[in-house]
């Protein structure tokens, strides 16, 4: 009988790139910190979008569990400029621990305006944690079409 030595079992590429994420996976899961007593500060910046609608500009940001006495939106030239600041404590209490966790900060986000608005007909709406600003365009700004001749 002849032997016939094998080499040990090699992983494929695709079964290390498999591995790694999973072992990845386990590790950021199970190195939460659930129980950390750190203060979490986060500055954030809001979504917001930005679209042309029956001859306004309307910006829409998302801004949840923001108060409106904290909430600031400005004109400055052709820049709009949204600010605010938010300051949050969630304590729970439970039968084996009890945790408070504190999270603050503050935001600011200015959006460039084209020429040609009404700065003196913007109105903002807060509702439901969506600002919503809307931003007539005067009757100048509006597009013209220009006929092209061919020669």
């Amino acid at each position: 009988m002849k032997l016939i030595k094998r080499d040990s079992p090699k992983l494929s590429l695709l079964e290390k790139s498999f591995k790694d994420t999973f072992s990845e996976f386990l590790k950021n899961f199970f190195d939460d910190d659930f129980f950390s007593t750190e203060l979490v500060r986060s500055d954030f910046e809001p979504r917001v979008d930005v679209y042309e609608k029956n001859n306004n500009i309307v910006v829409k940001a998302d801004i949840p569990g923001i108060d409106e006495k904290d909430l600031s939106v400005e004109l400055e030239g052709n820049v709009l400029t949204i600010s605010g600041k938010k300051e949050e404590e969630k304590e729970v209490k439970e039968k084996n621990y009890h945790r408070i966790e504190r999270s603050y900060g503050s935001f600011c986000r200015s959006i460039t305006l084209p020429d040609g608005i009404e700065a003196d007909k913007i109105s903002a709406e807060y509702k439901k944690g969506v600002l919503t600003v809307n931003i007539p365009k005067s009757k100048t700004a509006e597009a013209k079409k220009i006929e092209v001749k061919v020669s």
